[in-house]
């Protein structure tokens, strides 16, 4: 973490705004469009992966940067539950759906790792 200035460095980042890219393309299908409430929705929730991860990055302490990363995994899991309702609303293809779950699986692992990370930072400090 030392080696890391800018959050748009850190994999988890980069993973969770190639997640919202992809979620901004199914939302400009012709059918989704129409559906304005889940489109809002799961567009807000994954630009919030991405975002808390940016946020915690510069508050400058691991203890507040752990809380958005959290916030950060709570908004993979809002964006995998809104996935299944547009799947099961036809707006998406599976293969659209299998994607972008892929995605948020990624971003999700990568955060939890990363907060793993800054735990054991955290206690080899304190020792």
């Amino acid at each position: 973490m030392a080696n890391i200035n800018n959050f748009e460095e850190l994999k988890s980042w980069q993973k969770s705004r190639e997640l919202c890219a992809y979620v901004f393309k199914l939302t400009n299908k012709e059918n989704f469009k129409r559906e304005f409430s889940l489109k809002d929705q799961i567009i807000r929730s994954s630009g919030s992966v991405m975002d808390n991860i940016a946020e915690g990055f510069d508050r400058m302490s691991p203890k507040e940067f752990r809380r958005f990363l959290f916030y950060s995994k709570g908004s993979c899991s809002e964006v995998k539950s809104q996935l299944y309702r547009a799947f099961d609303q036809n707006f998406i293809t599976k293969e659209e759906f299998n994607k972008c779950f892929k995605l948020a699986v990624e971003c999700n692992n990568l955060i939890g790792g990363f907060i793993n990370y800054l735990e054991k930072c955290d206690k080899q400090k304190t020792k």
